[in-house]
């Protein structure tokens, strides 16, 4: 069964034992609960970088997993909050990953994906790189917080308008606006 198949509260009561500490082996037994989905959102994001990418997926999920673990004074408010978190770590990583490997200016490679198939803002063949598309997102985050949090959501989590609604506390409506002015406002960025 995979941890989208479980019911919410097991992996949210999961991830309260942990915060609490309530449990020496709550951190395993939340693995257990959560991997396949943080799998799955690692393949994900690895199917968007460029061919050849060295870092595999289950060495994703697994060092974000061990920032997760890392972090003692999380409090755990709701699975989807958990993955939101994972989503910011794989991010990170990724971003650590591609300004160390493989980039021009340390004499790697250059391959960048076409922008369509990395963030569902419909564009044509405008090609750009996760590390474009990382400083895009600060700067929009230095503009506006809220849109740049809601594409870290939807996009690296993988979370729906009502998970990510949930996450930031805010309407779906607002989810929704926020989303298309930031898809808009990306596609602005990434093709100038």
């Amino acid at each position: 069964m995979t941890d989208k198949a479980r019911p919410a509260s097991e992996i949210t009561e999961g991830l309260r034992d942990w915060s609490d500490n309530r449990r020496d082996d709550a951190a395993d037994a939340l693995l257990k609960l959560v991997y396949a989905e943080l799998h799955r959102q690692a393949h994900r994001y690895l199917q968007k970088e460029r061919v050849g990418h060295t870092l595999q997926t289950t060495a994703l999920v697994h060092e974000a997993y061990l920032k997760l673990v890392g972090q003692k004074s999380v409090v755990w408010e709701s699975r989807s909050h958990f993955y939101a978190i994972a989503a910011t770590m794989m991010r990170r990583i990724l971003i650590d990953y591609a300004k160390t490997k493989h980039r021009v200016r340390r004499g790697g490679v250059n391959s960048d994906l076409a922008l369509e198939n990395a963030l569902t803002i419909s564009i044509s063949e405008t090609d750009f790189d996760l590390l474009a598309l990382d400083e895009a997102l600060n700067r929009l985050a230095a503009k506006e917080a809220q849109m740049a949090k809601v594409v870290e959501l939807r996009f690296f989590s993988g979370l729906d308008v009502v998970e990510t609604a949930e996450v930031l506390g805010i309407s779906e409506s607002t989810i929704k606006r926020d989303w298309r002015m930031a898809k808009a406002w990306l596609r602005r960025e990434l093709t100038q």
